[in-house]
């Protein structure tokens, strides 16, 4: 308890402690029970999936019951860092299939940071066993498991918040309350989006002998079985379209969801794109290196671009969007924001906000992004406000779902050469029979693909 204490004083000192108040009621911290520790467990102990971790861990009293990985190396990593950093430090059990962590195991939370393959499924069987969800984006590998995904979350009654953290960004809340929503920009008829990192992993190593650590099978799961050649989900499996979505899927989402909650934007009415790899040809990478998108509204056009070579259109605002208004344009980006305002008005600036003195643990912590931090809490602390408060989070699975799901037909627009136009009703790409049936990707046996409707039938 005197744990607890010591971390809700320290969370309220916060740079992110008036918008966390503001977004979630002046007694948002109240529901937490430091006597009786929410139980948590973790599919998918690397990179991300830790930093989740450890994030909520900051912010709430939480018991890490258990956690899940294929990797026995990583695992026994990850359980070492989880009881050392966790108030018990009590060591997790670990497992390495979820479905048997899932069966013997009552969790209030299941944290899943596992590559987009396996997301679906496994948010899916978490909600089956009663628990809330906090899930990374993309959501999904295809259409089909997003609306799965959304139905099974509304058919259990179960809390999904998608880390999409850029909604809980402090300097970006501040750029939509105070530049977007206080008019700054007039009427805003353009977006441009774009991210020009050398992200895109181009080797060709060997195909190798899988080492005893790894369960390469269950790693693969529903997806198609590759060749092994090398640790895969040390972002090396982010090079291929057989386990996401590419950079679209992986980039584009964050920004065109930013987008989405700051102009207030449903889905699409047509996403058009073009791209492929048209200069990384020497790898055996099959994620585009250069690609455009489109995605129209009324009026408003938000326009996407990203290329894995060259130098960006904007230094200063590589992975970014910029909104255009008739009385001035808004950049942002990760790390910071600019208004310029058409004339003479005044320019606005604002920085990413750190919290370095306030959890000097983040200064040790192998691989985190610090300017992420922040973020990951307020988000953190808005998906348990949902819970307690019986809610919807800010980023809500039906939201994630129409920032995932878009990205995933651009993708598909490149791959038919031809605009898509989506009736989420129907669940089809209207008029078109043949993109209708690449909404859902064929799923390798014995895995079954989940069905939307199945969760909406009494």
């Amino acid at each position: 308890m005197d744990h607890f204490n010591i971390n809700r004083r320290r969370f309220l000192k916060g740079a992110t402690a008036t918008l966390a108040l503001s977004a979630l009621g002046a007694s948002a911290l109240d529901f937490i029970n430091p006597a009786k520790p929410l139980r948590v467990a973790l599919i998918g102990t690397g990179w991300y999936g830790k930093s989740d971790l450890f994030r909520l861990i900051q912010v709430a009293p939480v018991r890490v019951i258990a956690l899940c990985d294929v990797d026995k190396k990583q695992l026994a990593e990850a359980a070492a860092m989880v009881s050392k950093r966790q108030a018990s430090h009590e060591t997790p059990r670990l497992y390495a299939d979820y479905r048997k962590m899932l069966s013997e195991n009552e969790l209030d939370i299941v944290l899943i940071g596992t590559p987009d393959h396996w997301h679906a499924l496994q948010a899916i069987e978490a909600m089956k066993a009663g628990a809330n969800v906090y899930v990374q984006k993309p959501i999904s590998v295809d259409v089909m498991e997003g609306e799965a995904m959304v139905a099974a979350a509304r058919k259990y009654n179960k809390v999904v918040q998608v880390g999409t953290q850029r909604k809980s960004t402090p300097h970006l809340i501040d750029a939509k309350k105070n530049i977007v929503d206080a008019g700054l920009l007039g009427k805003i008829s353009h977006v441009e989006m774009c991210c020009y990192y050398h992200m895109r992993n181009n080797g060709n190593p060997p195909v190798q002998a899988v080492p005893d650590f790894l369960d390469y099978e269950m790693w693969t799961g529903p997806a198609p079985m590759r060749p092994y050649d090398g640790i895969p989900h040390v972002r090396w499996w982010r090079t291929f379209m057989e386990y996401g979505n590419g950079i679209m899927g992986d980039m584009c989402i964050h920004m065109f969801d930013t987008v989405r909650w700051m102009l207030q934007l449903g889905w699409p009415k047509r996403i058009s794109s073009t791209g492929g790899i048209y200069v990384q040809k020497e790898g055996k990478s099959n994620i585009s290196d250069t690609q455009s998108a489109i995605f129209e509204y009324e009026d408003l056009n938000c326009v996407w671009q990203h290329r894995t070579w060259g130098t960006p259109a904007d230094p200063e605002y590589p992975w970014a969007f910029k909104l255009y208004g008739e009385k001035g344009t808004l950049e942002a980006s990760t790390m910071q924001y600019d208004f310029i305002p058409v004339g003479d008005g005044k320019p606005i600036h604002k920085d990413v906000v750190y919290e370095k003195e306030k959890y000097p643990e983040d200064l040790t912590e192998p691989a985190i992004e610090l300017n992420a931090a922040p973020a990951t809490r307020l988000h953190m602390l808005n998906f348990l406000g949902a819970i307690a408060n019986g809610g919807r989070p800010i980023a809500d699975i039906e939201e994630g779902h129409i920032s995932t799901a878009s990205c995933i037909l651009a993708n598909l627009s490149m791959q038919t050469g031809r605009p898509l136009i989506y009736d989420p009703k129907q669940r089809i790409i209207v008029g078109d029979s043949a993109a209708t049936g690449l909404l859902q990707r064929p799923y390798r046996g014995p895995w079954q693909h989940p069905d939307p409707a199945a969760f909406l039938r009494v």
